[in-house]
């Protein structure tokens, strides 16, 4: 059966797919998953503003908004959080308090959609898509709480499940790679980067030629063969650094541990990469390559700092793309 390796997912977010011209692979994602047919009108910036300095930030990796005036959630994570289940409760509650504006009634309160995407395995289960809303169910009579017929009116809707956040985890490692149905497709895409023949869910078509690495410009290509290999590396580093996060934990406390070895291990990684890049005599196309991935994140958001650690390019120059 044939197959073609595709650019991965999280960086067709972060570049490609941001394009309008390319919104019919994210609508045709988002439609095989929530059972509708999603248009989407806009991209919003993900890096929302903060009210101070000790603010949270709100980064995701993108943030839609669909003809439903509902706004969509898109996250990749491949590192495992041991708080991401409070992360994107944080994500949504920040969005809905930033598309409120003081004054409106709380009727405005936006609909929002949380889609994650999951390359470690969250909670515990064996299914490797769940789904999970507010419902509110009585106590004696065991009813399911509808909105009466004043609030059927006003808003559309049935239940008040429909007003609230959704949840939607993607536990794409746990996915036994046999595709079942149209949703199931995008899911083996989603953990293997390849699209079998065959598949015809709504978006793969467009997904092949927009993903395509063969179809990429020079400066595209670059730019996602350093970023997969930055990639590698700190996967790599990450395992090692959290083994010895741990054990420095048992003296001096299990969370300063974690932290100041995964800090080691991104630092290591991008230290040899970039020895790796060196003996490969890439340098012209590392530095196109690292600059690229500073532009990528700096539109979505990063911190400069962030930036300079990943890419090893000056403030300056950073400032200047």
């Amino acid at each position: 059966m044939s197959r073609r390796k595709l650019v991965s997912f999280d960086w067709a977010l972060k570049r490609l797919l941001r394009s309008k011209a390319n919104y019919e692979v994210l609508e045709g994602f988002l439609s095989e998953l929530l059972k509708d047919d999603i248009e989407i009108l806009e991209i919003i910036e993900s890096e929302s503003n903060r009210d101070s300095a000790h603010d949270k930030s709100n980064r995701v990796d993108m943030k839609v908004r669909n003809r439903k005036q509902e706004i969509i959630l898109i996250e990749l994570q491949y590192e495992r959080e041991f708080d991401y289940l409070q992360r994107i409760l944080f994500a949504t509650a920040k969005t809905i308090t930033e598309h409120l504006s003081a004054g409106e009634s709380y009727d405005q309160v936006v609909k929002v959609i949380s889609v994650n995407i999951l390359h470690f395995d969250l909670g515990q289960g064996e299914d490797y898509v769940y789904h999970g809303r507010t419902r509110f169910h009585g106590i004696h009579y065991h009813d399911e709480l509808r909105l009466n017929n004043k609030q059927q009116e006003l808003f559309g809707k049935q239940y008040p499940h429909e007003l609230y956040p959704e949840y939607y985890l993607l536990k794409v490692k746990q996915f036994d790679d046999v595709a079942k149905d149209s949703l199931d497709e995008w899911i083996y895409f989603l953990k293997n980067g390849e699209i079998r023949e065959g598949f015809h869910a709504k978006g793969l078509a467009r997904a092949k030629q927009v993903l395509d690495i063969m179809n990429l410009e020079e400066e595209e290509r670059l730019a996602y063969e350093w970023y997969s290999e930055e990639l590698r590396y700190q996967a790599s580093m990450y395992r090692s650094s959290f083994f010895d996060g741990r054990m420095e934990g048992k003296k001096e406390g299990r969370e300063e541990g974690l932290e100041e070895g995964l800090e080691r291990g991104m630092r290591k990684g991008m230290e040899k990469g970039m020895e790796k890049g060196m003996e490969k005599g890439r340098e012209e196309g590392l530095e196109k390559g690292k600059k690229a991935t500073a532009k990528v994140m700096k539109q979505a958001g990063e911190p400069v700092e962030k930036i300079m650690q990943y890419t090893q390019l000056t403030r300056e120059e950073i400032e200047g793309l």
